[in-house]
């Protein structure tokens, strides 16, 4: 899998992107539960005010406050309160303060500079808590007022109730013992309660001032909305263009495994092609490009992006203010388990995945292409179930991976909603003692499901990966693959004074991982002008001979020249400019006739095109069709008979003008009558050339100057007809199994 990634380097700025893409992605995500804590915490449980210092304070109150505060705390508190005065602003400014302070008009107010808020609202938490119990009409508060009467002389409870009033006839001494002592009782509050106390003595405040405090709550709730809207928004944006980013990387990706495995199994020899079947080439140019394709778009999008998620979020609950960490491990811990299970449980089903894939469209294109043989031998039942057998079995290993699949996601929400339910009951304890507030407890719970689910999605990669690991193998595998026959390093070109000279000295050839030799002390020289024709028994080694002139295979031994020089020192193109061949199954491309006859040279005109019909024995059932050399083929020409098929194959071939022309019992298909005639034709119109015929046929070489007889992968005789006749055992065999014997005699 590693060895493919190299393919990615042309993308690499495209990653960079989407890296940047997905931290702002993460970041807007765990934005989000902050959020919508300061929401419930502030904009609901404290009316929207958001610190723990008011904006403005009466003077009565500031006084009051005065009372319980120790000499650093005023030190740092009060420098920070101005008492507003009319000459200080403008008279727009005095207007605008007066609307939103009606106070203003009959009483002095301190404001608040905004400057070290954090300072300021600790110094005042405790001293404001103490005074709002003291001034509060709740059951709490009454409780606490009677209590400090109850301790306080009587004669200075004579003609007042208010216990500020009370206060301030204290020596200073006497206040300071007072106020230490309610400090004491009730420093053991949790900051939590110290900031909801303070929040309710900003609000009584606030109100006691005039302020809208209704108003406030709305805009602080609408402007913690937007913001969340904004952030949602941004994160929908990046998430979009991440997935866009990255589909773009793995198609190019995609596309440029197509052209690499593409252009490498063209550029195989038959050796490399036997090590793999048609259709296991088709199944990784294309399934398995495209199970690692998919992977890439989830690596990008998902790899990336979880342990950014998971760091971000882990980090967010270790900075809240709470002792509920334990429970996230659980949950992880209970999600790796869940997922190792199915994980073992499917791993080996989805290794066979792509084997089962190759099976069903191996079995599929065999059916396919074998369909008339299959007709003929009434076997469709047996076909069918063959293509059943590897179908279900395809369809089993994928459902059965389906079904344990299925496990997961019911699983998996059961463990966030026993997770939920167990923070909840965690969390309503801490709020009972004071010690959490309840957005805090709704931002862990949002925070924990985004740390679980970012693990969820490493582990749906670990799932992936396996299935597409061994299809990113089996692509490797093709394009590792070792080229056997590669053009030499400094190739030479042909002598141009000698034109289509082929001769053999003393080739053998073995097939790769053979014991024994398939050709054995092949010498041989074919020259222009003349037809050299091979024959032999079936197995015998004639395809295997013709095979090695393009370099379809490499000779073990000895040399085949061309034009005098050796065919290897050549470049494969130089060398099959100059052969025309025709295999021994004609293969025709969708098309029409006039482009399946031009597809060895594309620059042909008309009237050459026509000739090269003509000689092919081609021109008459061609203008018989009434699109004439516009007449559709179809794919594998199967619209057209085996001898129309055979009879282009040879005018392609004529087409391309080449020194070398080899026909592998490309004569098969054709009658007695057509055979002559082209035998003729060929004689006369490509005299200059080198005929190289391999046939079955008797009747097709007996004309030809030099007849090569094979038999087991020797020439066991060598001449013409009547000298074989006289001379060859094998080559008299073969003559009198086809022919009569007047014509023998003859």
């Amino acid at each position: 899998m590693l060895k493919l990634l190299k393919f990615l380097k042309k993308s690499t700025a495209a990653i960079i992107l989407v890296i940047l893409l997905l931290i702002l992605q993460a970041y807007t995500d765990l934005s989000l539960p902050t959020y919508t804590s300061e929401i419930v915490n502030i904009g609901i449980m404290r009316n929207g005010i958001a610190t723990s210092v008011p904006e403005v304070l009466r003077k009565t109150e500031l006084d009051r406050l005065t009372i319980f505060m120790t000499q650093e705390e005023k030190d740092i508190a009060l420098p920070h309160f101005t008492l507003m005065s009319k000459e200080d602003y403008s008279g727009k400014q005095w207007s605008d303060y007066e609307k939103k302070y009606p106070l203003l008009q009959s009483e002095e107010l301190y404001l608040f500079d905004g400057v070290d808020t954090e300072l300021v609202a600790d110094s005042l938490a405790l001293p404001s808590t103490i005074v709002y119990l003291l001034e509060g009409t709740e059951e709490t508060s009454v409780q606490i007022q009677q209590q400090i009467l109850a301790n306080l002389p009587d004669a200075l409870k004579q003609g007042s109730s208010d216990i500020f009033a009370i206060l301030s006839l204290l020596p200073a001494e006497n206040q300071a013992t007072f106020s230490d002592t309610l400090r004491e009782k009730f420093s053991a509050m949790s900051d939590t309660m110290l900031v909801s106390s303070a929040s309710a003595y900003i609000k009584a405040e606030y109100q006691a001032i005039g302020v809208d405090v209704d108003q406030m709550q709305i805009n602080y709730i609408i402007v913690v909305g937007l913001k969340m809207l904004g952030f949602a928004l941004l994160g929908m944006i990046a998430s979009i263009l991440v997935t866009l980013i990255a589909s773009r990387v793995a198609a190019r990706m995609g596309r440029d495994l197509r052209s690499n495995v593409f252009r490498k199994v063209v550029s195989f020899s038959h050796k490399e092609m036997d090590q793999f079947s048609t259709a296991s080439l088709i199944t990784r140019s294309t399934n398995d490009i495209q199970q690692v394709q998919m992977l890439i778009v989830m690596l990008i999008r998902i790899v990336i992006y979880s342990p950014i998620l998971a760091l971000g979020g882990i980090y967010k609950v270790l900075q809240t203010d709470t002792s509920m960490s334990w429970v996230l491990a659980i949950g992880v811990g209970a999600l790796f388990l869940l997922i190792g299970t199915l994980f073992v449980i499917a791993m080996p089903k989805f290794k066979i995945m792509q084997k089962l894939v190759d099976r069903i469209n191996l079995v599929t294109r065999e059916i396919l292409t074998g369909l008339p043989v299959i007709r003929a031998f009434s076997t469709v039942d047996h076909e069918e179930k063959r293509f059943d057998k590897a179908n279900m079995d395809l369809a089993k290993n994928s459902l059965f991976v389906t079904r344990v699949m299925t496990f997961m996601m019911p699983m998996l929400m059961i463990i966030m909603n026993l997770i939920s339910l167990l923070i909840l009951w965690v969390g309503a304890h801490s709020i009972e003692d004071g010690t959490l507030q309840v957005g805090d407890m709704m931002a862990f719970i949002q925070y924990t499901m985004q740390i679980i689910m970012s693990f969820l999605m490493l582990t749906m990669i670990s799932i992936m990966l396996p299935r597409a690991t061994v299809a990113a193998n089996r692509i490797d595998e093709v394009l590792s693959t070792d080229i056997s026959i590669l053009d030499p390093e400094n190739p030479v070109a042909a002598s141009s004074s000698r034109k289509g000279i082929l001769e053999f000295r003393n080739v053998c050839f073995r097939y790769p991982g053979a014991d024994e030799d398939v050709l054995s002390d092949i010498s041989f020289i074919a020259k222009p002008g003349e037809t050299t024709a091979v024959i032999g028994s079936t197995g015998s080694g004639k395809s295997t001979l013709i095979n090695l002139i393009p370099r379809f295979y490499d000779a073990t031994a000895g040399s085949i020249l061309l034009d005098g020089a050796d065919i290897t020192k050549l470049s494969q193109k130089d060398l099959r400019d100059r052969i025309g061949l025709v295999p021994q199954k004609g293969v025709l491309f969708s098309g029409t006739i006039e482009s399946n006859i031009k597809f060895s040279n594309s620059g042909l005109d008309d009237m050459l095109m026509k000739k090269a019909a003509r000689i092919a024995q081609a021109e008459e059932f061609i203008d018989n069709k009434p699109e004439g050399y516009g007449a559709p083929i179809s794919e594998g020409g199967t619209n057209v008979s085996g001898g129309q098929k055979q009879r282009l194959s040879i005018a392609r071939a004529i087409a391309k003008d080449p020194e070398v022309y080899i026909f592998d019992d490309s004569f098969s298909a054709l009658d007695y009558k057509t055979d002559a005639a082209l035998r003729k034709t060929l004689k006369e119109e490509l005299s200059d050339s080198t005929l190289l015929i391999v046939a079955q046929r008797i009747s097709t070489i007996m004309n030809a100057e030099q007849i090569l007889v094979l038999d087991d992968g020797k020439i066991v005789g060598k001449g013409t007809h009547r000298e074989l006749l006289r001379d060859c055992e094998v080559y008299q065999q073969i003559a009198s199994s086809q022919l009569s014997k007047e014509e023998l005699e003859q």
